[in-house]
């Protein structure tokens, strides 16, 4: 566990204050970022796949990335907000190995670390309050990364602290991160091996035999702890390193396929239409049409 988290990165993209009303009301919002909200005052409505979610004043919000979400908000409500960037390793999350909850109850102490984001960034507030809009900046993660790199050790230590105490108040436990008790069997090390070989063509055998377990073993073992069979994660984790990629680069979509390692284009797009609801080209559009 402590490497996992001694490799957690957490990049800041916006912070902010926001009064809304009935006009912030969008449907189908996908980021390939995390959001945290805090409401101040009012209360608005949140809508996942499975279930809805009262946004209400004194109360704090993580929403995940690559969730498809609806925002809407009856009459009024003012909110701190907070979107980041996390990865323990290339390509993975700290949501792979951690369980959360989703809303807590704000405290004193919570609201003055948004404050304090506010105060040391007012350069990453955002104009409109469309989260899809959000793309427009969200493209540029090399601006992001530069402004990040630009600030002084004190303040980037200083926000990365926030970020991770913020984040810290949603964990509820830490997932067994074990396939088995021998050998290279640690579930942290296959999802590694995943994420920097998904442009591969990895197989169910090729894992076993990474961690030394037989195959029915390792399935068994794998879907016990993820929640699904190795190949349904590697195929879902291909589509979300897709996204990321829809959203962040300007590779052609034949090129993305590639990178996923999915490079029979007719069937990444339909994979991905099942997955997302949408073709790459329109998942794509959702960005494009805003800017």
């Amino acid at each position: 566990m402590k490497n996992i988290l001694s490799s957690l990165k957490l990049s800041l993209l916006h912070t902010g204050y926001a009064k809304l009303d009935h006009h912030w009301s969008f449907n189908d919002v996908v980021s390939p970022f995390s959001r945290l909200f805090l409401i101040a005052k009012g209360s608005a409505k949140l809508y996942q796949v499975g279930q809805d979610i009262d946004l209400e004043a004194g109360n704090m919000y993580l929403i995940p990335k690559n969730v498809l979400n609806d925002y809407h908000c009856p009459v009024y409500h003012e909110q701190f907000y907070v979107s980041f960037f996390d990865e323990v390793e290339t390509g993975l999350s700290i949501y792979d190995f951690k369980d959360f909850d989703y809303a807590v109850k704000a405290t004193p102490e919570d609201q003055a670390l948004f404050k304090r984001l506010i105060e040391m960034h007012p350069d990453r507030s955002i104009a409109n309050s469309d989260p899809k809009r959000h793309f427009e900046e969200a493209t540029s993660l090399l601006t992001f990364e530069n402004k990040n790199e630009q600030l002084t050790t004190s303040s980037y230590l200083e926000t990365m602290g926030i970020l991770a105490v913020l984040l810290s108040r949603f964990i509820k436990h830490s997932n067994v991160v074990e396939l088995d008790s021998k050998g290279k069997n640690h579930l942290y090390d296959v999802l590694v091996h995943i994420a920097e070989n998904l442009d591969e063509n990895l197989t169910v055998e090729e894992l076993a035999h990474y961690c030394h377990l037989s195959v029915d073993h390792f399935s068994r073992s794998f879907k016990q702890k993820m929640g699904m069979r190795p190949n349904k994660y590697i195929q879902q984790q291909r589509i979300k390193r897709a996204q990321l990629l829809l959203l962040t680069t300007d590779s052609s979509i034949p090129q993305i396929a590639q990178k996923v390692g999915m490079g029979n284009l007719s069937y990444f797009s339909r994979t991905f239409k099942k997955i997302t609801g949408a073709s790459p080209g329109n998942f794509r559009k959702q960005k494009n049409s805003s800017i």
